[in-house]
């Protein structure tokens, strides 16, 4: 019998494939259906598709067909390909971001942290003024020379002095009102008060007939005694200790690629090396001490030299305080780095009463705040006299927070 379907055998139509003595290929026969024998399950699965009559690859052959190169029908009963869940996967590693920021937040923190010398013991201040609403910190700016080579102490022109004194002492107030910066003139005429003696813990009398400038505080005890002197003449409470010396401020200028600033006029100064021209300019550290420490330029004046601290320290901290210095590891640890290492401070110090401390007087630069000397009256012996009736109504207003009205030199 034959089994090819009508019309399909070889006397009807042209010859399909080679190699076979009939004229139409194999794949093509209809075959008959085979059942398996009763009894025996049948294989699930992988259809050949023979028994449908269609060719294997063929687009009739279901999914994954389009040929020879097509890929056979997922097996019966698996589940089909999903999607990626874009979602789960954002989620997944935006919590794998915040960790790893935050670990690195901690473990900077902690460094940091670790680097501040708390040397100076508050506690051991006698006979203090009581606490005021704000908080004041006492800054101070010291001439040491502690881990400088000789060419740095040449390069700086900071000279070979043994020990450490004053070169600039300045009161910042922050509160509700803005903050206030205070320059404290190291010529200030000042009577040391009775204090305890930071190393011996011996308690010394009250000198009431000895006029002594302010910065000799400094050098007969250190930052104790200076505090101690301060808010006796004052009668401002200190709250926290700053100290950096002169290696210190100029690696930091050098960290951040220097300090821009606007110098009014020119002036040189042949023994702190100054040698500037009017106009803006970026300072680098070595300048930046300078400027600073220049006084001899103003005619000796103590005064000109605090204005300019005041405006350095505020430039400073204005162009540090920054998302290009602080989101910029290259620039951020370089400046920690060289600041902390450098700084002195009390031991009640945190971390983020520095920073609160340094954005304060960046808020001076940005017109948030007051910067101003403290009120003066005249000098005797060459001591600097504060007036009287001005420093009481300026701390009256610091002690309660309010806002700044009195005007200083």
């Amino acid at each position: 019998m034959n089994e090819w379907p009508e019309g399909r055998n070889g006397e009807s139509g042209g010859r399909y494939g080679r190699g076979s003595t009939g004229a139409q290929p194999e794949g093509a026969r209809a075959m008959p259906h085979v059942q398996a024998p009763q009894g025996v399950p049948q294989q699930q699965g992988y259809d050949s598709g023979y028994n449908t009559g269609q060719v294997y690859g063929s687009p009739a052959g279901g999914a994954g067909g389009g040929g020879r190169g097509g890929y056979p029908p997922p097996p019966a009963g698996s589940a089909p390909r999903q999607a990626p869940d874009w979602r789960r996967r954002l989620k997944i590693g935006s919590l794998v971001l915040v960790v790893a920021v935050l670990g690195v937040s901690i473990g900077t923190y902690f460094w940091a942290d670790g680097k501040l010398k708390r040397e100076v013991d508050l506690s051991q201040v006698i006979d203090r003024p009581a606490q005021g609403d704000g908080t004041n910190y006492l800054i101070v700016g010291s001439d040491s020379r502690e881990g400088m080579s000789s060419e740095e102490k040449k390069d700086l022109h900071t000279g070979s002095a043994e020990g450490k004194r004053t070169d600039s002492m300045m009161i910042l107030h922050t509160g509700s009102n803005g903050p206030t910066l205070i320059s404290l003139p190291r010529d200030s005429d000042v009577t040391i008060p009775s204090f305890k003696g930071s190393e011996s813990g011996k308690l010394f009398p009250a000198q009431p007939n000895q006029h002594k400038k302010l910065n000799a505080a400094y050098a007969e005890d250190g930052p104790t005694l200076l505090v101690r002197t301060v808010e006796a003449k004052t009668g401002l409470r200190i709250d926290h200790y700053v100290e950096i010396g002169f290696a210190g401020f100029a690696n930091i200028v050098d960290s951040i690629g220097g300090v821009e600033l606007d110098i009014p006029k020119a002036f040189k100064d042949k023994k702190s090396g100054a040698d500037f021209k009017a106009g803006k300019q970026t300072l680098d550290g070595e300048q930046s001490l300078a400027f600073v420490r220049t006084r001899y330029a103003f005619a000796g004046s103590d005064l000109d030299r605090t204005k300019n601290q005041q405006k350095f320290l505020a430039a400073l901290a204005s162009q540090t305080a920054t998302p290009g210095t602080v989101l910029n590891p290259f620039k951020f640890y370089p400046t920690m780095g060289s600041g902390l290492d450098t700084l002195i401070v009390d031991k009640d110090m945190s971390l983020y009463s520095l920073g609160k401390m340094f954005f304060a007087m960046k808020g001076v630069t940005g017109g948030d705040g007051t910067s101003m000397n403290i009120p003066l009256a005249g000098s005797s012996g060459g001591n600097l006299l504060w007036d009287t009736a001005k420093v009481k109504e300026l701390v009256n207003q610091l002690n309660n927070d309010e806002k700044v009205t009195v005007k200083g030199n």
